[in-house]
């Protein structure tokens, strides 16, 4: 049977590595930073890449190889590179096609360190951003593109507002303009949606989160689609000659995936941010059960949300798989019946009164992390987006009483009772 014909089930747990016979089932770590050849025109093949294989770990290594692979059969995609972080991942799928003049148009309710990247470190090196609502309009959307635009960048479920992209609206306005859907797909992940099947081009992840699944390793992915038209005259990094490899053209000599050929041959080659084989490892087994995961994690997350919105003591609940939710029509189209395993919700009484709740739960944890099995909470405007502007926490739908709730693989009655003791001790406040 035909890889690429596996239900995704399948794909989580097989794809990426196939045994020799009499080699280990486990994918390998290999732990090592340099590979042994026998001659010396086999070492300056793989420098020129005019071959595949490894030399040095910076670039590629056989453990994250099975991981990127993995990755992209999930996605289906044609290619995907790991980095050292989901934050990597971001910034490098903007460099690797854009560069001091450019301008990018990205949505505005992202993660706050997204913001911040975009907003501070990356207009330091000359690249502006215009940031719309995702609710935005085809005309909206085309009135913030400009001629020196270079992609269309946003999450596929926000974090921590919970929108839902409209992806298809999104890719259509992208791609008249000839520039390409960039979709960081974290909180869905692969199980859940695939943003290439509605028109995205490239597909972001921080591993780190629901892909991992264990809150062990730290990692980003950056996965291909395949068939963009870099070649339509916005892309010169693509198509013009690479004097550091020799004059190679990256879109005639690596199809059909001349962008993550350029990612790694240039942004991971000399930035030096590869994703370690260790992180790959423990990222590729928590990966095997993501489709188990991602089921409970939904079903948790809406029956937690469902009692909130019921809770005497909850002034607001943010989920889209709540008919209520505004993007619950969206979430049925894109999110393949679930909607991942994150929720938001404002406590009565304010800022003060979440606080004790937040300090009251006793199963949930207060951490600065999301998305792994165990059930965790966290203030965003006072720590993961702390260091947007009140403008820039408005646009990102992050409100000063705003909790996200990363919901557990945890049985959901306990679950439920931690956050009514949690809420019952917040009442006088």
């Amino acid at each position: 049977m035909d890889e690429s014909k596996w239900r995704i089930e399948t794909k989580a747990v097989q794809s990426g590595y196939t045994p020799e016979n009499g080699g280990p089932r486990v994918v390998p770590i290999a732990q090592s930073t340099t590979y042994k050849y026998n001659d010396v025109q086999s070492v300056a093949d793989l420098f020129d890449l005019k071959r595949a294989g490894f030399f040095y770990t910076r670039l590629a290594n056989p453990t994250v190889d099975c991981f990127e692979r993995k990755i992209a059969a999930l996605e289906g995609g044609v290619a995907a590179v790991a980095t050292s972080s989901g934050q990597n991942a971001n910034a490098f799928s903007i460099l690797n096609i854009a560069q001091c003049g450019d301008h990018i148009v990205s949505t505005a309710t992202l993660y706050g360190g997204t913001v911040s990247l975009f907003s501070n470190t990356l207009k330091k090196m000359g690249i502006t951003f215009t940031f719309i609502s995702p609710e935005a309009s085809e005309e909206e959307i085309q009135a913030a593109i400009q001629d020196n635009t270079k992609a269309i960048f946003s999450e596929m479920l926000a974090n921590p507002a919970l929108t839902v992209l409209d992806i298809e609206k999104f890719a259509k306005v992208a791609h008249k303009n000839g520039l390409p859907l960039i979709v960081d797909n974290t909180f869905p992940t692969p199980f859940i949606c695939r943003p290439f099947e509605w028109g995205a081009d490239i597909v972001t992840h921080s591993t780190t989160k629901y892909i991992d699944g264990h809150a062990t390793s730290v990692g980003g992915m950056i996965v291909e689609k395949g068939g963009f038209p870099w070649d339509n005259g916005k892309f010169p990094g693509l198509v013009e000659p690479d004097e550091s490899y020799h004059g190679l053209i990256y879109f005639k000599n690596f199809q059909p995936a001349p962008y993550s050929a350029k990612m790694r041959a240039q942004w991971i080659r000399d930035m030096g941010s590869p994703m370690m084989p260790f992180n790959a490892f423990m990222s590729m087994v928590g990966c095997e059960t993501l489709h188990l995961r991602m089921e409970r994690h939904s079903s948790n997350a809406l029956a937690l949300a469902k009692h909130l919105e019921k809770h005497p003591m909850v002034k607001w609940v943010t989920y889209p798989g709540l008919e209520s939710s505004p993007d619950y029509a969206l979430a049925q189209k894109y999110l393949n019946g679930m909607c991942s395993g994150v929720l938001c919700f404002g406590v009565k009484g304010g800022v003060k009164a979440g606080e004790i709740a937040m300090n009251s739960l006793k199963i949930a944890a207060i951490a600065v992390h999301v998305a792994d099995l165990r059930t965790c909470v966290l203030h965003p405007a006072s720590m993961t987006h702390r260091q947007l502007s009140e403008e820039e926490l408005i646009a990102a739908g992050v409100s000063p009483d705003l909790i996200r709730v990363s919901v557990g693989l945890e049985n959901i009655n306990d679950i439920i009772e931690d956050f009514d003791q949690a809420l019952e001790k917040a009442k006088n406040c």
